[in-house]
């Protein structure tokens, strides 16, 4: 559970149609969501290793840090602030405001609603982890409620789609562009590594937690992105911009659609709560080294909570949600994410050519587990970038601007 926990989030009730936009079979849209899944167990394998050898706090950040230079995990640090940490909790709160005008009707901008529930919550997470963690505890049931019924409705209920041939062809370049939804939606994976050290025996406990929890990742997501395309068809997907509701439209009626937008847009809400908490961790251990604004890291003394650093946080990612569609926000994030994924793949080479022999869970399959996830990494940045040049530049350029802060900060 601490595995699907840490992955299931918003991602699988709106990215299907966005896959759909991009490979026009029921085949080629399931098989992405299966291969995303495979480096997503690739990922989980090399970070659970990580997280054994570098058990302290900044994760990420101190892997990157001490695998090549400061200024790469300040880098890391840089655009997560900027990029793929507001960019993703920008793109979850889009998939609130979607559901939310569903059951609204209001006649509001999905941007505006996004950036009004981000402001929320950013009040609500200042209050302190505690009232934060509660939210999230709350809503977490909704979310697995609004996925089962989801399942259940569209395959007993909704009548198939009547079958039509595509008349699109669809190039391996793609399929690559099929992932990036994808892979968004897999989001989380890399977290379940924090475990590691919780565990009596790690090398045998945490591949097996890895597995399962990911093929039943895999499982939940195949099954309702095979229910949308069952229910719509792959043009029909492509079309709606809320499957969860077409697909329980079509089987209950509006009421249906009513019911699931109410459970996802509140299990949303407590996915990007429990975000918000996450990224503080590295803005603390930048601060600790000297890069960051120490303020960033203040805590309050009453409530415990980083006020700073989510306040912040919770400002980008509303500029960032009033900036542009949903489809370009992921490939804002996930041009700049799977590059410094991949350089953390990397850096596990890194370490065990140092150190050969270490204690804890060490990946199997290594190096071959290794490289097979940093060159799925670097080949989904490439397709990304290839097919969209002027969303991931803006990404690229912040990616790239860190460089001369991070020199310029140590300097000063």
């Amino acid at each position: 559970m601490l595995v699907m926990g840490g992955i299931v989030g918003s991602g699988i009730f709106i990215n299907p149609y966005v896959v759909a936009q991009q490979v026009h079979t029921p085949a080629l849209i399931l098989s992405a969501w299966i291969a995303g899944g495979a480096i997503a167990f690739a990922g989980a394998l090399v970070y659970a290793e990580l997280a054994a050898r570098r058990p302290e706090v900044g994760g990420q950040y101190a892997y990157l840090r001490d695998a090549f230079h400061p200024s790469v995990a300040f880098v890391y640090g840089w655009t997560l602030l900027l990029v793929t940490q507001t960019g993703g909790m920008a793109a979850v709160a889009v998939t609130f405001a979607r559901y939310f005008q569903e059951i609204t009707r209001a006649p509001v901008s999905d941007a505006m609603i996004a950036a009004v529930a981000l402001g929320v919550l950013t009040l609500i997470n200042c209050c302190g982890v505690r009232a934060g963690s509660n939210v999230q505890s709350g809503l977490m049931i909704l979310k697995i409620l609004a996925i089962a019924v989801l399942v259940a409705a569209g395959v007993s209920l909704a009548r198939p789609a009547a079958r039509t041939p595509s008349s699109t062809h669809d190039s391996l370049l793609s399929f690559g562009a099929a992932m990036t939804p994808v892979l968004f939606a897999y989001g989380g994976w890399q977290t379940s590594s924090f475990c590691a050290g919780e565990m009596k025996d790690s090398r045998r406990d945490l591949p097996q937690a890895l597995l399962i929890g990911v093929l039943s990742v895999i499982a939940l997501y195949v099954s309702v992105t095979w229910v949308c395309v069952r229910v719509l068809g792959p043009a029909g997907l492509a079309e709606t911009h809320t499957p969860a509701s077409a697909v329980m439209r079509a089987a209950l009626g509006e009421s249906g659609a009513q019911f699931i937008a109410i459970g996802i847009a509140i299990s949303t809400l407590g996915f990007l709560s429990q975000g918000m908490l996450t990224a503080p961790r590295v803005y603390f251990a930048m601060a600790e080294d000297g890069v960051f604004f120490r303020s960033v890291a203040w805590i309050h003394p009453r409530t415990a909570a980083p006020v700073v650093a989510i306040a912040l946080q919770g400002v980008v990612a509303a500029i960032i949600a009033l900036s542009g569609r949903y489809e370009q926000i992921l490939n804002y994030v996930i041009s700049v994410d799977f590059i410094l994924f991949g350089m953390t793949g990397i850096s596990l080479l890194v370490f065990r050519a140092r150190t050969p022999i270490s204690e804890g869970f060490r990946a199997p399959g290594h190096p071959f587990t290794a490289i097979a996830f940093v060159a799925a990494c670097f080949l989904v940045v490439a397709s990304t970038i290839y097919k969209y040049p002027a969303n991931s530049a803006i990404g690229l350029a912040i990616l790239a601007a860190g460089v001369p802060v991070y020199f310029l900060w140590r300097k000063h």
